[in-house]
């Protein structure tokens, strides 16, 4: 299971950054995706990396906002947000995927436990 760490409070304008680790050499083969669900919603796309890191794939939304990056030797993967907005606020997830191919939630798999953070106005 991934597991997404980095959550908090933060005021709006502000950034912050989400980490995902990864267990065991085999998930660096692996694109890896960040979602998030906000309350009372339904968990939504934000990110994804190809598993070299030479393709990024953003949600409009978070488009200028956010940076995704990863580590292979660190087996780990990053969220950097910046410019943060009251509607960011959400638990967040990663996740991984042979390929990113599609940006549906329920497609992707090895979801750990996410990472809370809440975007004050």
């Amino acid at each position: 299971q991934l597991q997404a760490s980095g959550g908090g409070l933060v005021q709006a304008g502000g950034s912050l950054r989400l980490s995902c680790a990864a267990p065991g050499r085999t998930f660096s083969l692996y694109a890896k995706g960040w979602f998030r669900q906000a309350p009372g919603k339904e968990r939504e796309f934000v990110a994804a990396i190809t598993w070299s890191g030479s393709s990024t794939y953003y949600a409009d939304s978070v488009k200028g906002r956010f940076t995704i990056s990863r580590d292979n030797a660190k087996n780990t993967v990053y969220l950097q947000m910046n410019t943060l907005k009251p509607e960011d606020t959400a638990v967040y997830y990663c996740a991984a995927r042979s390929a990113v191919d599609t940006t549906t939630p329920r497609s992707w798999g090895s979801w750990g436990q996410g990472t809370e953070f809440t975007v004050s106005s």
